[in-house]
């Protein structure tokens, strides 16, 4: 029994690890948008950005940019009734902002998200994220209907 207890434990941490190793890009490759906050953490919850890079957003506020871990914290941000202005989101291929007008998301893969148990990945081409669901399984949504997914999500937990 204590057997199967270790090695439980392990294939777990071996799924966490390789999520983290998934979401994460070197310091190099990531775009850190934000002037606000210069240690390089999501100004919402202080995660870091370059380790969550491919769940993050970033969105405009009164000129100042801010970036976000994940799609959970820009809904945060909306929830003090903020409008934010020119919300972008990293395409996980290219690793550049796109406007979220323009992704389509993979919703509930089989990948571990950022900051919720549902994951959302953005893509810049629907092709994109259709390859990545035919591997990873989930749903092809646009932005708006993540944001619903991702404000359930953020209910639930409050």
């Amino acid at each position: 029994m204590s057997l199967l207890l270790l090695i439980g434990c392990s294939s777990q941490k071996e799924v966490v690890a390789k999520s983290a190793i998934f979401q994460s890009v070197s310091n190099d490759e990531a775009l850190l948008l934000s002037k606000e906050s210069d240690n390089g953490s999501c100004l919402r919850c202080g995660m870091d950005l370059v380790k969550y890079y491919k769940t993050n957003h970033a969105a405009s506020l009164d000129e100042k940019i801010y970036q976000y871990c994940s799609i959970h914290c820009l809904q945060d941000h909306l929830y003090d009734g903020v409008s934010l202005k020119n919300p972008q989101v990293v395409d996980i291929n290219s690793l550049k902002f796109i406007g979220v007008d323009k992704a389509y998301y993979v919703v509930g893969s089989n990948v571990k998200g950022t900051m919720s148990r549902i994951s959302k990945y953005a893509f810049s081409s629907k092709e994109e994220a259709e390859i990545f669901q035919k591997k990873h399984g989930g749903e092809v949504m646009d932005f708006y209907k993540a944001l619903e997914v991702a404000t359930k999500d953020f209910k639930e937990r409050r």
